[in-house]
């Protein structure tokens, strides 16, 4: 989740939040792995449902318009060491009740172009703030 999100950070999330309201486009949610729900991941929702999703170029549309995402970032346009799934993806249509989730650091993340869509019902809560990090400077800082 570089850069949001370091090796070292510890945060406070709202454990409460998603069982009044789904998540929105933007939030940085905690939720059981899909592939092992004894695991909880982090990752951002990119879409929601009903939303058309689609990578191409590197860039996110969303019901074929491209959405500004300031929050992705990619290591590398080396195609032999890149994973490749950051310039195509889709078009995926997110179910009912499910969302669609990537990883900041698009070329070195586990998400939804791997393992498909994530229940609103595994979300367990909202990343907020950083109360501990190695890098100090980065304590207090709200996740966005």
């Amino acid at each position: 989740m570089e850069p949001a999100l370091l090796v070292g950070d510890y945060f406070i999330a709202d454990m409460r939040l998603y069982k009044n309201e789904k998540p929105k486009r933007g939030d940085v949610v905690i939720f059981e792995y899909p592939k092992d729900p004894s695991k909880d991941f982090i990752k951002r929702v990119i879409g929601v449902e009903g939303e058309k999703v689609e990578i191409n170029g590197g860039r996110i549309y969303i019901n074929d318009k491209e959405i500004g995402d300031s929050w992705g970032q990619v290591e590398s346009k080396d195609k032999k060491t890149s994973m490749q799934t950051s310039d195509t993806f889709g078009p995926v249509l997110v179910p009912k009740d499910s969302v669609f989730v990537l990883g900041d650091n698009r070329d070195n993340s586990q998400d939804s172009r791997h393992w498909g869509f994530v229940s609103t019902k595994q979300t367990k809560g909202k990343a907020l703030y950083i109360y501990w990090a190695r890098n100090k400077s980065r304590i207090g800082m709200q996740i966005e």
